[in-house]
């Protein structure tokens, strides 16, 4: 089978290098509402091609890291599910956790992808060798973006930046054959 998606060169070149990525949780993995229940709850919609993204990054040996403001069991139940053991969930000061994942892996910002939506991912942003965001992101993000997915939010925006990495690291063809078997 051959495959259709195509990223520019640049953007390839980019990514080459990349061993880790760090993904914001709303408005990145899910759409950016908010569902809370009667009793308090707060509910989040993810998408599968988004965790399946994240299973063949793993397969590819590239780190999927989430550094999030929020926590939920929900969210750490999913998280559980794609096999996700680094992240930092419930801090607002995105920097000084992405740096203590890193230091755990032993890598720097140079091999490292960041993908956000607002202002509190910025220090992310601005550190990484690829900074993605979905469309919806605001201005300032858009603006240090890299690559902006044609996807959205919730909704294939995370497989996308997934699929880009695959297709740099030289994984993507591969998989892709041995899916279609």
């Amino acid at each position: 089978m051959r495959p259709v998606l195509n990223f520019p060169p640049a953007l390839l070149l980019r990514a080459q290098a990349v061993r880790v990525v760090f993904f914001d949780v709303d408005g990145v993995l899910t759409d950016g509402g908010l569902y809370c229940g009667d009793t308090g709850e707060t509910l989040k919609r993810f998408h599968t091609l988004d965790g399946y993204g994240i299973k063949l990054l793993q397969r590819a040996g590239i780190t999927p890291a989430v550094v999030s403001g929020r926590d939920s069991i929900a969210l750490r139940t999913r998280l559980a599910a794609l096999g996700v053991v680094h992240l930092r969930l419930g801090t607002e000061d995105k920097a000084p956790a992405a740096n203590a994942i890193l230091a755990e892996l032993g890598l720097d910002w140079s091999v490292s992808a960041a993908m956000g939506d607002d202002w509190p991912d910025l220090p992310l942003l601005r550190r990484a060798a690829l900074a993605a965001a979905p469309p919806t992101a605001h201005a300032e993000v858009l603006a240090v973006a890299h690559h902006v997915t044609q996807r959205q939010p919730g909704a294939g925006a995370v497989r996308e930046l997934c699929d880009l990495l695959l297709i740099a690291h030289g994984s993507y063809a591969s998989e892709l054959e041995a899916a279609a078997r």
